[in-house]
């Protein structure tokens, strides 16, 4: 790589995906490539799900695309950037190597990652709290029939799309958004993440798992959740002072939402002031 390449990437201090489930056949492989090849960073973290094991082991599915990711992450890795990988459920074989190194790969059960900002953030996968959700079974992405559906008619309104020149668009998300049961489960979730991250005394914390991409502040702690690259083709990243964003990944990019977490507090007292003007 040269050095006008490298001009051309975006740089980050540090990036976060999650959710890739390589080796399920409605993996979004081609716009993760994309994004990878557009960035660089001081650190990738690899926070669960990024093979699929359970999938496979039911129905074996590895398209080339599949492979360029697990060789792109390996030559950032090579040339520099720390990856820190934190295995969820769908690939959760690999935590057997926990505190260890896999070909140059950092694998942990949980991480703390503090912020050009002096921010602590706890980073876990999350599927620890599903216990914690009256309704784990709905977000539990266990390609059960009902979510194996919604991705089959995610994948054919695609298609569809594209035939009249239309962007990428999930379906699935926009569903489950509006299903009451399932939004319920969300919040259940989110709520027993931001009372992890008081409990370890951090300021925020990102996780993944349940394929719902948000980033909020709540009594002061910050929740992120990077999303996925089945749906929803989401990243979080860090500016370089200390800002987070969440990224949407297809034909085109833009920032879904972003928390300058140098100043919490401010942040905690808008959003308390938004949700008095929209009451």
């Amino acid at each position: 790589m040269n050095d006008t390449e490298k001009s051309d990437k975006k740089h980050y201090p540090a990036v976060w995906i999650s959710d890739v489930h390589l080796g399920y056949k409605d993996c979004r492989a081609d716009y993760l490539l994309d994004f990878l090849n557009s960035i660089e960073c001081e650190t990738l973290y690899l926070v669960g799900d990024i093979v699929d094991l359970w999938s496979m082991k039911r129905n074996f599915f590895w398209h080339p695309s599949h492979y360029q990711v697990l060789a792109c992450i390996q030559a950032m890795a090579e040339q520099g950037t720390r990856v820190i990988y934190i295995p969820g459920n769908h690939d959760e074989t690999f935590r057997q190597y926990v505190n260890n190194s896999l070909f140059g790969i950092e694998v942990h059960q949980q991480f703390i990652h503090t912020t050009k900002a002096n921010k602590r953030f706890l980073l876990v996968h999350g599927d620890d709290f599903d216990s914690a959700t009256r309704y784990n079974k709905l977000i539990s992405i266990a390609g059960d029939a009902g979510y194996d559906l919604l991705l089959f008619l995610n994948r054919w309104t695609n298609r569809i799309r594209r035939l009249y020149g239309g962007n990428y668009w999930s379906l699935a998300s926009w569903i489950k958004a509006r299903v009451h049961k399932a939004r319920e489960a969300i919040e259940a979730f989110e709520n027993a993440a931001i009372h992890e991250a008081k409990k370890q005394g951090v300021d925020g914390i990102i996780c993944g798992h349940i394929h719902h991409p948000q980033l909020k502040v709540v009594d002061g702690i910050v929740y992120c959740n990077d999303g996925d690259w089945i749906e929803n083709c989401t990243a979080l990243v860090e500016q370089e002072n200390g800002r987070i964003e969440l990224l949407h990944w297809s034909e085109t990019q833009k920032v879904i939402n972003s928390a300058d977490i140098a100043s919490i507090d401010k942040l905690t007292t808008a959003a308390t002031a938004k949700a008095k003007t929209a009451a």
